[in-house]
């Protein structure tokens, strides 16, 4: 059997790991979410950036497609008469370098440079083409090795005429193109073959990837793509995350000192309730309640009892509280009912004889009291009076008091326990209807030595009498105490004068017993003190 004290070394142990499982986790938890914060932010930075890339790039290729109507009808006109047209067109777009006309592939008409006589292979070698193409190439003629972007729009089947609009992307570059370091360390323009990177002019390949991660998005429109290069959202996350570590270190400090807080040696105890439930730890006491006026036991107060093997003997004092702040007293309650259902036959079996087993108010909430009393009490049908008795510790609140009614209608009676000691007032008497009060045993004790407190005790019974309730007085230990309650009219009464709690298993040979002698010599011989720490 294990000790006290090595329990308590055990409880200590789980509650450090505990609460540095609670900080790790918390550490981990906290560095994990920054980590995936900022690596969606990354992202999105990089989702935006080639978006509005994109989006810039279609703007400037938008007007020159919306202008080609105006342009197509000029191919084929001399260039004296087309050439104040096109010096227009491209003044009004702002991007574009040049517009040159080309009739059987020969550039006959700029705008810059006015009548022309040159073929276009020897400036485009791609061109001309039967469809409509975006072109990524070099300047040949103006600013010779500038990138340019040529847009050309071909006017007949067989495609040796057309438009062809160059726009200045060396300017556009600077705009659309230039990285965000450290999250976009390049960025490029693809169309077809070709590639326009920040800085490095038109290539036909890529550069290769060091150790770096490339993102492309294409227009929905237009022929190109625009790329994005860098060291990843998810490593430059994590590049990051030891700026975040300080703050996620007291973070976890602070949710390890609230685990150990909350891991104290009561929810320690509240964890041995429920060991003690699973292993029928708990044993149900008994103490009757005797006629004050022909001293005839006519009930017993249900008292349940912890033998722990671990601790030995724990008082209700202490583990009852403790269930109550750890909502365990509802499944207590059911342990005692299904315990005395189960050796009701040590009881008298007449309606006469009460049984009374303590709830706590709060197993009144939403009718849980009534559902385990169908299915742990009645059920089995019990001839005896069932008895009620609900502490005063907690209060019941408005709804409650319709389950009180619904025990009344079912017979059940209702005792208030320990009264005068808690949260009892007189709208909650006259709400709740008990049949019994059982005045608290600091009243009967101070029969004969407080004054105070025996003048309380008579306004008890007075107030008993004018609501017509039965009245249990506890802690009787003297004859005197005795005498003095019975001659103001308590009905019944408990104490270690007449019976100290003894085990169901022994309460028939006290009760057989106590029909042959006299009560007084009951007093403390019959039943042996239940042991307590």
């Amino acid at each position: 059997m294990q000790t006290a004290q090595r329990i308590i070394k055990s409880y200590r142990r789980k509650r450090v790991f505990v609460c540095v499982l609670m900080a790790v986790s918390t550490l981990i938890l906290t560095l994990g979410s920054r980590y995936i914060t900022e690596r969606n932010l990354n992202r999105e930075r990089i989702l935006l950036f080639t978006s509005h890339a994109v989006s810039a790039l279609e703007k400037v290729l938008i007007p020159l497609n919306e202008g080609r109507t105006r342009l197509i009808p000029l191919v084929g006109l001399p260039c004296e008469e087309a050439h104040l047209a096109l010096r227009k067109q491209a003044a009004s777009l702002q991007t574009v370098r040049s517009i040159g006309l080309i009739q059987k592939g020969i550039l006959y008409c700029s705008s810059i440079f006015g009548f022309r006589d040159v073929p276009i292979r020897e400036l485009q070698p791609s061109l001309p083409s039967p469809a409509p193409r975006l072109l990524l190439s070099t300047d040949n003629s103006l600013l010779k090795g500038s990138p340019i972007l040529i847009q050309w729009f071909p006017t007949g089947d067989e495609g040796e005429s057309g438009v062809m609009e160059v726009v200045n992307i060396n300017l556009l570059t600077s705009l659309m193109l230039e990285p965000q370091k450290p999250l976009i360390t390049s960025v490029s323009l693809t169309v077809g073959d070709r590639h326009l990177v920040y800085g490095a002019g038109v290539v036909g390949a890529l550069p290769a990837l060091n150790g770096e991660k490339r993102f492309k998005q294409a227009s929905s429109r237009f022929p190109f793509a625009i790329n994005v290069r860098g060291p990843g959202a998810s490593e430059l996350a994590l590049k990051h995350l030891p700026s975040q570590l300080p703050l996620a270190i007291m973070l976890s400090l602070l949710v390890g000192y609230f685990a150990w807080l909350a891991t104290a040696n009561r929810m320690s105890f509240s964890w041995e309730i429920n060991l003690g439930l699973a292993a029928h730890e708990f044993e149900l006491f008994c103490q009757p309640l005797l006629n004050a006026r022909t001293q005839q036991c006519e009930g017993v107060e249900i008292l349940l009892r912890w033998n722990n093997p671990r601790q030995g003997w724990i008082s209700p004092d202490v583990f009852i509280p403790i269930a109550e702040e750890h909502n365990l007293i509802a499944p207590l309650t059911r342990y005692v009912l299904t315990e005395t259902q189960r050796q009701l036959a040590l009881f008298p079996a007449t309606p006469e004889f009460h049984i009374g087993i303590n709830v706590a108010a709060s197993h009144f909430r939403r009718g849980k009291l009534i559902q385990d009393l169908n299915h742990y009490w009645f059920n089995a049908h019990p001839v005896q009076q069932l008895v009620i008795e609900l502490t005063e510790r907690n209060a019941l609140v408005e709804a409650d008091y319709r389950i009180a009614r619904e025990l009344h209608r079912k017979g059940v009676k209702l005792a208030i326990d320990d009264f005068g000691t808690g949260n009892t007032s007189l709208s909650w008497l006259e709400k709740l209807r008990p049949d019994m009060l059982k005045i608290d045993k600091s009243y009967t004790t101070a029969i004969g030595t407080d004054a105070v407190n025996s003048t309380v005790t008579d306004i008890i019974i007075a107030l008993g009498k004018r609501l017509h309730i039965e009245m249990v007085a506890e802690g009787v230990e003297t004859p005197l105490q005795a005498k003095y309650l019975r001659q103001r009219g308590v009905h019944i009464l408990q104490g270690f004068l007449y019976a100290k709690p003894m085990p169901l298993n022994d309460f028939p040979t006290w009760l057989a017993s106590s029909r042959q002698q006299p009560p007084a010599r009951h007093n403390g011989t019959m039943v042996p003190l239940v042991p307590m720490p």
